[in-house]
């Protein structure tokens, strides 16, 4: 290996990113992350704090006052969201129909929670009906469950499962790191008291910043469990709960922060609130409602291109994400090599997917600015190329054309 002092400067190669996240970034976020760093107290900071809560606000739909931002990937919210709600021995309700059930029962374990899972094969999503009976059955304090999985390109519909929860005085909490700003997803009219996701997929960030959203009975279950740190108590009244158990994902600290006590808690990520910030700023400007609808026209042209170059899409067309298909690996081909030929010889990356599925299917995302018409027809186009160098029987040309006409009759 060369020695540290002859690395070269950074030069990455230039990728259209048509997996299933990361994807590209917008370059006005990529201009908002090269500001000047200010300081984490500085009025201006501030304020850029109050602008990124009420920017999410619109984002998520919702009027939570507490919409704020988890400095990490989509995943440090998930985690802050889990850690802060489950106390040891609570118990949970976790649908599981692909690989992110399986992660957020990981995570209720470690925070000492009883998981009660509700099953069904990947690629299928769960009755609301049976989730239902495992909270009559178990009790749960919490209903934790994935809005699209990436793994299997499936979208679990939320409406009814948050109509339960108020029904049976059950919290919910949802991870949409893959569909927020890309699919419907309605906080409030859902009855969703939690609600986390990233900005590396529909919201066309880069990873590194998660919003979340909490509704005033997530906040006051939270506040049972205060518990602020020595050195920046301020004689504030604590909770009674079990303490949180993690400091830099407890949400009750993270509160005061963002609140007009700035109590502090963490060096806010600056370049990356900068980013988070613009983010939200594209997805107002362009209207939430408008920008799904172009993830759907992405969705259905790729789709439609697919099955006109004679290949088998994955999945139910009922409960597709809108933002990455699934597309089965014909017999006899290698997932691998077709890959690496479109990152090769075209730039473009697709991804496999994960458990019962490795290898088995391809993953084509198509999100943000790659949510258009011309990126989704340039990877059909190469895929066409690779896919018949390979000796797979195509109905060469046709893809690309079947997506012009569904991305135009959309």
């Amino acid at each position: 290996m060369s020695h540290p002092a002859t690395f070269a400067q950074l030069d990455p190669p230039s990728r259209l990113l048509m997996g299933a996240g990361p994807t590209n970034v917008h370059p006005r976020i990529l201009r908002a992350m090269s500001y000047d760093v200010i300081g984490q107290m500085d009025p201006e900071m501030t304020a850029y704090m109050d602008e990124v809560m009420a920017l999410y606000r619109e984002v998520f739909r919702t009027k939570n006052h507490w919409t704020l931002l988890v400095n990490g990937s989509a995943r440090s919210a998930i985690e802050a969201a889990l850690v802060s709600l489950v106390s040891p021995d609570m118990k949970v309700v976790i649908p599981r129909f692909g690989r992110f059930g399986l992660l957020l029962t990981e995570i209720v374990h470690r925070c000492g929670g009883i998981p009660c899972t509700v099953d069904v094969e990947w690629g299928q999503v769960v009755d609301p009906a049976a989730i239902e009976a495992a909270i009559i059955e178990h009790k749960p304090g919490l209903v934790a469950c994935v809005h699209g999985d990436t793994s299997t390109t499936t979208a679990q519909p939320l409406e009814e499962i948050g109509r339960l929860c108020r029904k049976h005085d059950v919290l919910f909490y949802v991870d949409a790191t893959a569909t927020l700003g890309g699919m419907t997803f309605e906080t409030d009219a859902w009855n969703i008291d939690v609600a986390t996701a990233g900005l590396q997929k529909c919201l066309n960030g880069p990873p590194g910043s998660a919003p979340i959203t909490l509704s005033e009975r997530a906040v006051a279950a939270i506040l049972k469990r205060r518990h602020d740190e020595a050195g920046i108590a301020t004689g504030q009244p604590q909770g009674d709960g079990p303490v949180i158990q993690s400091n830099y994902f407890d949400l009750a600290m993270l509160m005061n922060y963002w609140s007009p006590a700035r109590m502090n808690h963490h060096t806010e990520a600056t370049s990356m609130l900068y980013a988070a910030r613009e983010t939200a700023r594209l997805v107002v400007e362009e209207g939430v409602e408008a920008r799904v609808a172009r993830h759907v026209r992405a969705g259905r042209a790729m789709v439609a291109g697919l099955r006109a170059m004679g290949l088998k899409v994955y999945g139910d067309d009922a409960t597709r994400m809108s933002n990455v298909t699934g597309v089965w690996v014909p017999e006899g081909v290698d997932n691998a090599r077709i890959r690496q030929l479109m990152r090769d010889d075209f730039g473009i990356e697709i991804v496999s997917s994960f458990g019962p599925l490795t290898g088995k299917i391809w993953r084509i995302g198509a999100m943000g600015i790659n949510a258009r018409k011309d990126k989704v027809l340039l990877t059909l186009a190469a895929f066409d190329s690779v896919l018949a160098a390979e000796g797979v029987k195509l109905n060469r040309g046709a893809g690309v054309d079947a997506a012009r006409a569904a991305w135009d009759a959309a």
